[in-house]
């Protein structure tokens, strides 16, 4: 029953003080009845001192609706036992407590009583699950509220950092390294699976025989990832190792990003080896061109290498 929280409707009132009398037939068992569902001695006290001292002067209907106005004043306190006195009546079969001439407006009040809490239950069931959903709503909405500003900080700091890789003054392999950092927490920040730079060593662990950047899985497909800041633009030698780390290893994909240009020579050895493996290339400008302009990550990546491998051209430059 979706009983107001301060106050039993008025139908619901009306009801109940024109219904207990009925069920009880003596204005003692009406206390009983009463103080059984809980209601409050304070509530009572009036009332049962009149019955024990001039109990012709009060009715059990003046009795009840005393008892009711009394126990609707309290509010949230009042709500259990509010509660339990519907309950009670709604749930009374013993009729043969009544007088036999109430007996027949007893039964048709409790199946009154009856049918407006279960029209009102209904009401509160698909109240309750529409308050659920819409607070689900709200939580979910609120979540991506979150999640979005947390990857506009997180993009925003790697803007920050990049931006002060370009004003080092420093050895460019340095910068390249710091670089890795930077464009794998770019990554990162996009929700594209990260694994940072990692070296496989020989069966005696004591020698590196390779060294990776970075690998991301992007929409199903695992990509290693170069990540080189040269003074010249990138060229066969370069491009090369990273191709042959591709070879060795079974249906993996390349990405190759430099803050230099690509050489003509280095592209075509891309195009030489579509076939066998895809190799994006990408360079710094894009990036940053990217995050001026708030673009996404995934996008420009899922661009480079439908270009790559529709088109058999690995380096498409996005400005834009």
């Amino acid at each position: 029953m979706n009983d107001d929280r301060f106050h039993y409707p008025p139908d619901v009132f009306n009801l109940l003080v024109d219904t207990v009398p009925l069920l009880c037939k003596g204005k003692d068992d009406v206390i009983l009845f009463l103080r059984g569902a809980g209601v409050p001695g304070d509530d009572l006290a009036e009332m049962a001192a009149k019955v024990r001292t001039d109990r012709n002067s009060v009715s059990k209907f003046a009795i009840v609706r005393n008892v009711l106005e009394k126990l609707n004043k309290r509010g949230d306190v009042g709500l259990g036992p509010r509660r339990e006195v519907i309950k009670r009546v709604v749930e009374f079969e013993n009729f043969s407590m009544c007088w036999e001439n109430d007996v027949h407006k007893a039964k048709a009040n409790v199946g009154d009583l009856a049918r407006i809490v279960n029209h009102r239950d209904s009401f509160t069931r698909m109240n309750q699950q529409r308050e659920a959903a819409q607070a689900e709503v709200a939580a979910k909405a609120r979540a991506e509220r979150e999640a979005a500003a947390e990857k506009r900080r997180k993009i925003e700091d790697v803007r920050d950092r990049l931006n002060t890789l370009f004003g080092m003054d420093s050895e460019p392999q340095k910068r390249g390294k710091l670089l890795e950092g930077v464009l794998n927490d770019l990554f990162r920040a996009h929700g594209i699976l990260v694994r940072e730079d990692f070296k496989r060593q020989d069966p005696t662990g004591s020698v590196v025989v390779e060294q990776i950047d970075g690998v991301v899985e992007f929409e199903g497909h695992i990509y290693l990832v170069e990540m080189k800041w040269l003074k010249d633009p990138v060229g066969v030698p370069e491009l090369g190792s990273h191709m042959m780390r591709l070879f060795a290893r079974d249906g993996v994909r390349g990405i190759f990003i430099s803050n230099s240009d690509f050489a003509a020579s280095a592209i075509a050895e891309c195009v030489t080896h579509s076939t066998a493996r895809t190799m994006a290339l990408c360079t710094l400008r894009e990036i940053v061109m990217l995050l001026m302009n708030e673009r996404d990550l995934v996008k420009l990546l899922r661009d480079k290498v439908r270009a790559a491998i529709l088109d058999k051209r690995p380096f498409v430059e996005v400005l834009g």
